[in-house]
Formats: structure tokens, sequence, C-alpha cells
């Protein structure tokens, strides 16, 4: 648990930094121009990686317990959606637009992978179906997102032009999503013997895009839109939210008459946003100078998540009898 933790913490720590150098050395002219080739390259790379870890035989087993995964998936895509169009919309109020529509961007992102897995597994839960609810949720959410981000944010979006999101989208998302899964024949062997080194890579393209989105919100002023008072209602709106889905996904697993390790990975496939993805598609379907207050939310509410999930696990894991639920044993978790 405390090695999870504190691999949580390094992480939060590192994308903190990264939106510190970009407030105080913001990419800018002629850097800033080769940045946005580089930053649509390591997302190329992401996706690439993102499909190459996804196994055919986590999809194929994700289809035998159809009633849990439909359950995480109308959590992801339905249950968060729906909160996400009130907050965004109370938020209008007092928030500056794009982080009021990056409210609803969030709700819209897949779950995570790596989290949902780990914190299930600390809760002793099901594991196998935290790995293919989590995993199915991700590949539903290349299509999914792009898809709501349309229909919800068609207008917020500021590309006006649908041809060129949707090739956007094609071209930095899913052709190299596809290309990593195929690939695995020849890379899932690397991938599996070198799980340090694509963990470097895969955090360090998130980092990446972090650094290039707040440059390009920092030239355009962020800072001097958003005031103190204006951050602590965005930690407050994020932290009711997750609230209010961790409650409400809970219920419905226990009403469900699902059992505990099943609940167990329900909660927490089912209660959080992935930044890894988020990130990445946030810089394909909005312009550079948008996406850093648009995922000021995000970048917020995965930290709580996180810390919540990780309490929430340990609690759980404490109720258990071990003699009687053995563990399965925690992966590294982003």
């Amino acid at each position: 648990m405390l090695k999870l933790l504190l691999k949580i913490d390094r992480y939060s720590l590192a994308i903190l930094a990264s939106v510190v150098v970009a407030s105080l050395l913001p990419a800018s002219g002629i850097f800033a121009l080769w940045l946005g080739w580089i930053v649509k390259a390591a997302i190329a790379l992401l996706f690439f990686l993102h499909g190459a870890k996804l196994s055919r035989a986590a999809i194929l087993a994700g289809l035998t317990n159809w009633k849990l995964h439909v359950t995480v998936l109308l959590a992801t895509f339905l249950l968060f959606p729906v909160l996400g169009l009130g907050i965004s919309a109370l938020s209008a109020l007092f928030l500056p637009g794009l982080v009021a529509t990056g409210f609803l961007f969030l709700t819209l992102l897949p779950s995570t992978v790596q989290s949902s897995i780990a914190f299930t597994s600390i809760a002793r839960g099901n594991v196998p179906a935290a790995v293919c609810a989590a995993s199915f949720s991700n590949f539903a959410g290349i299509f999914v997102t792009p898809a709501l981000t349309a229909l919800l944010l068609g207008g917020a979006s500021g590309t006006g032009d649908t041809l060129a999101s949707i090739e956007a989208i094609v071209m930095q998302l899913l052709l190299p999503f596809l290309a990593g899964h195929l690939s695995r024949p020849l890379t899932a062997r690397f991938i599996e013997r070198h799980k340090a080194v694509v963990s470097y890579v895969d955090r360090g393209s998130i980092l990446l895009v972090v650094y290039a989105a707040f440059s390009a919100a920092v030239v355009e002023g962020l800072w001097k839109t958003i005031e103190g008072w204006q951050l602590a209602a965005i930690i407050g709106l994020c932290g009711a939210m997750l609230a209010v889905v961790l409650g409400i996904v809970a219920w419905t697993a226990h009403r469900m008459g699902f059992d505990r390790p099943d609940r167990a990975a329900i909660i927490f496939c089912g209660s959080k946003k992935s930044l890894a993805s988020g990130v990445p598609m946030a810089g394909v379907l909005f312009p550079a100078a948008m996406v850093g207050p648009l995922i000021l939310p995000l970048m917020i509410f995965h930290q709580l998540q996180l810390l919540a999930c990780a309490a929430i696990a340990q609690r759980m894991s404490a109720k258990v009898d071990p003699e009687t639920q053995p563990r399965e044993p925690a992966p590294t978790a982003t």
C-alpha cells in the first residue's frame, strides 16, 4: 500500500512540475511549433503502446461477464456525462468557460487501467474482471469519447470542422492503437520484459503533453483568468462529483446482487477517469490554446480519485478475512 501511494505521489509531483515549468518557461515561437509536432508523435506512440498492451484474451474474457462490464460502461459513459452536464452548467456561472467545459470533457473519458486493477487487488476484489473491464473501457473510449465530445461539445471544440476532427482522431489515436494491437505477436514479449521502460515512455509522453498544453494556455493568459478561490471551487466540485459517483456505483452494484469481489471491481473501474487517455485526446480534439484550462479539472480529479480510492481499497481489504479471500498480487499503478 505504501509503495503504491509513493508511486502515485511521485507521478503527481511530476505532473505538477510540468505545469510549473510551463508556467515559468512556456514554449513559444519556433520551439512551440516543433513541440507541437513532437507532441503529435508522442500521442501516437502512447496509443500504440495502449494497443500493444491490450491482449485479445482480455477482450474475449470480458465478454463472459457482460453484466459487470455493462455496469461499468454505463457508469463511465452515462452516469458521469449526466453529472458532467449539470456541473458544467453550474460552474459556468463562476468559472472561465473553458474550465467549465473541462468538467464535461472529463466525464466523457474512459476509466483508468493500471490504478483500477491495483486498487481492486488491494481490496481483494475480482482482479481478472477489473483487467477486462478497465481494458474494454479504454478500448471503447477510442470511439465513444470522440463521439460524445462531438455530440455534447461540438460547438465548444473550436475546430468547426467535423471531418478534420475525425481525420485527426483516426490518424493520431485509432490507427496507432490498432497498429499496436496488431503488433502484439512481435511486441508483447518485449513489453512484458521491459515494463519499467514502457511505463517511463508512457508517463513521459503524458508529461510532455501536459507541458505543451499548459505552455499554450499560459501564453494565452491562463493564470490571469483563474483566481485562488476559483481553483478551490474546482477542487470542491471535483471532490463532490467523485463522492456522488462512488456512492451511486457502490449502491447500484449492491442492489444488482454482485458479490463482494465483483463489487470491488465495479467500484474502482466505474468511478475513475483516465488522465493517460484524456490529456492526449484533448490535444487531438481541441486547439492547443484551449487544452490547458480544459484539462485542469481532469488533473485535479485524477489526484482526488487516486487518494480516495486508495483509502477505500485499504478499508475494503481490512474487512476481508485473509484466510478465506486470498489476495491477488498488486500490479504497478499509475
